[in-house]
């Protein structure tokens, strides 16, 4: 068996911050010891046990664990033009993430049947640098097919209760979400949305929001998707989750809401907490470093839905963050061509919505984090995008911790380094984000992924060969 030892002095282990050495194993994948301290010489009976040769001690940089990016837009096959398994996985990698789960939709077909579904996983062979798992979709005629589909190895499924903005994916009814919670019933499996309604179709042609605006302001867009939608689609949500508990009693389907965007919802999902009620929220890089009063007209590479809001909801939700009524923190990179984003004409309301950032979240987190009061630790970092989010998917058991047993992987984190962040360096295929030019404290050195290097910036950065798998496993939980 090949061992390998690394360790720190600083370690992201159980909720902590501590000097650890790691002990992997790169037949299994997995982690096989960890020893509370830095053991500093190949000569320590510990690690002669194992017949270890190689020890790297990495302080002061951080061991993190390999980050559960839960919310990512492959695109492949069908909008392969947009990202792609192979680029969209290496721009994970090269952030510290291991594993991301992909969304059923901007791919054609979406992953709404187990035909679609094979088709996808035919797109991806050979093309994965990272693990990659995958959701099914919520679609008006689909009922029949959510149980072959979980059976085939989605990790759960998500719906649009608006328009997705793609016409093969098709937005979901109060009636279906509640014969799908019912279908579900017995499955271990997630049912997530897309939490935006559309309560004003009905009212009066004269309401501020039909009035003539100027397409190219950012407030043009904003106001066309008020909080109003996330806070009724919420509200709907939970009756419809109250209904199917009640319905099938001693059955707790798992509900989750995709980038909450609006603090207004927050104590919807405070309170439904308090009610015992199986419900998580996640929201994402973008609607916690962004704000609207900063958005300058035609800045269309800043759209997304639902949209990012003023300053006083960007702190808001970081306060919802901490408090646990958000639980996790993700990219939902959703890109495309630079064509689709109307760069030239700056039309907010015909511009495609995604922002891409899948990558970015390990030093963004930490760059913006370090604004508040108090500073985010990588404590909390870790437990919004690594333990988390390997539970909403279902990978509690192997993934989102540095524990014996566990796949190793994980992150070597340099938190003083800085770098900045320009389009044409980024490993995205559509060399576009809203973090043009900024600047990040923190650089992910070495990602590795079950016991071997996907990214290491000092060597050119991804690796040769695609190491990633599809995780295609039942779920734990």
């Amino acid at each position: 068996m090949s061992i390998k030892a690394i360790g720190s002095q600083r370690c992201i282990i159980d909720s902590r911050e501590t000097a650890a050495t790691l002990l992997y194993s790169t037949d299994s994948g997995k982690i096989i010891e960890i020893f509370n301290e830095l053991i500093l010489s190949l000569e320590d009976p510990r690690l002669k046990a194992f017949d270890i040769k190689i020890f790297e001690d990495v302080t002061p940089k951080v061991i993190l664990p390999g980050l559960v990016d839960s919310h990512v837009h492959l695109n492949e096959p069908g909008r392969t033009d947009w990202e792609g398994f192979a680029t969209g996985t290496q721009a994970a990698s090269s952030g510290g993430v291991t594993t991301v789960v992909d969304m059923p939709l901007n791919a054609i077909p979406p992953t709404i049947n187990v035909a679609n579904f094979n088709t996808k996983l035919k797109a991806a062979e050979g093309q994965l640098w990272c693990d990659v798992g995958f959701w099914g979709g919520l679609v008006p005629d689909n009922l029949e097919d959510l149980i072959p589909l979980v059976n085939a190895g989605v990790r759960g499924f998500k719906g649009f209760l608006m328009d997705s903005g793609v016409k093969e994916f098709p937005p979901i009814d109060k009636s279906y979400i509640e014969n799908a919670m019912n279908e579900l019933s017995d499955c271990k499996t997630m049912i997530m949305f897309h939490a935006e309604l559309d309560t004003l179709l009905h009212e009066s042609p004269n309401n501020n929001l039909h009035q003539k605006v100027d397409p190219c302001q950012y407030d043009s867009f904003l106001i066309s998707r008020p909080d109003r939608f996330e806070f009724d689609a919420i509200l709907l949500i939970i009756d419809c989750l109250k209904k199917s508990m009640a319905a099938n009693p001693g059955k707790r389907p798992l509900v989750h809401i995709v980038h909450l965007a609006s603090m207004e919802a927050i104590p919807l999902i405070r309170q439904a907490h308090k009610d015992g009620l199986p419900i998580t929220a996640e929201t994402c890089f973008h609607y916690l470093s962004l704000a609207a009063e900063k958005i300058g007209k035609g800045a269309t590479f800043c759209k997304c839905c639902p949209p990012i809001r003023n300053e006083k909801n960007r702190l808001g939700l970081w306060k919802g963050l901490r408090e646990g009524s958000i639980t996790s923190v993700v990219s939902d990179h959703s890109p495309c061509t630079p064509e689709l984003k109307q760069l030239e004409k700056g039309d907010f309301m015909s511009a495609w919505g995604g922002i891409s950032s899948v990558g970015f979240g390990l030093p963004l987190l930490h760059t913006v984090g370090s604004t508040l009061n108090p500073p985010v630790s990588l404590i909390e970092i870790v437990k919004w995008c690594c333990e988390n989010t390997a539970e909403q998917a279902g990978l509690e058991h192997r993934k989102g911790h540095l524990k014996i047993g566990y796949d190793a992987d994980f992150v070597i984190f340099d938190p003083d380094a800085k770098q900045q962040v320009s389009n044409p360096d980024v490993y995205f295929k559509n060399k576009l984000t809203a973090y043009d030019g900024q600047k990040f404290f923190g650089i992910v050195e070495r990602t590795v992924l079950r016991g071997f290097t996907i990214f290491d910036a000092s060597c050119g950065g991804s690796s040769e060969s695609p190491l990633g798998k599809l995780i295609l496993e039942p779920r734990g939980g």
